[in-house]
């Protein structure tokens, strides 16, 4: 499993507990990690942007993305620039994501979801749209799921 925007670290120890010691959970993110990892799971300080897909190893079942713009109380300017952390994410997944595989990537919903959504569409079987509970009533954040990767090598 490969876990994009890693820090503080939660979801790759959840991951890690959900694989087991036979899985393999790799986490990338700006900020070093907090969280003390079993030996199955790392994270590394990479930037999402820069870093060559080739680089992560993979290929991956699970690409998860809790990516998120440091916001700025611009609603628009930050639902964009949750949409190119989210785009980026989905990029990265469509190259390292075996085929049959899964993406859930966090999204502020706005102007562009609906591209984001379709980009979904195109590349996976399936695609769910999850608020968690948890989430504040006023908050515009989602999770896009792709279930199923399209194989693309025919």
């Amino acid at each position: 499993m490969l876990d994009l925007g890693a820090s503080p670290g939660s979801w790759t120890l959840y991951a890690a507990e959900r694989v087991g010691p036979s899985g393999r959970v790799l986490g990338i993110d700006l900020n070093d990690p907090e969280a003390a990892l079993p030996p199955h799971a790392e994270i590394r300080t990479l930037d999402a942007f820069t870093i060559e897909p080739e680089r992560l190893g993979g290929p991956f079942d699970v690409v998860i993305s809790d990516m998120a713009p440091k916001t700025s109380g611009q609603r628009h300017a930050d639902q964009y620039r949750s949409y190119e952390l989210f785009m980026r994410a989905l990029g990265l997944a469509s190259v390292v994501l075996e085929p049959g595989g899964h993406f859930v990537g966090k999204i502020f919903q706005g102007k562009e979801f609906g591209d984001a959504r379709n980009a979904v569409r195109e590349a996976f079987e399936r695609v769910r749209v999850i608020r968690p509970e948890a989430t504040r009533d006023e908050s515009y954040e989602v999770f896009l799921v792709g279930l199923g990767r399209r194989d693309t090598t025919d």
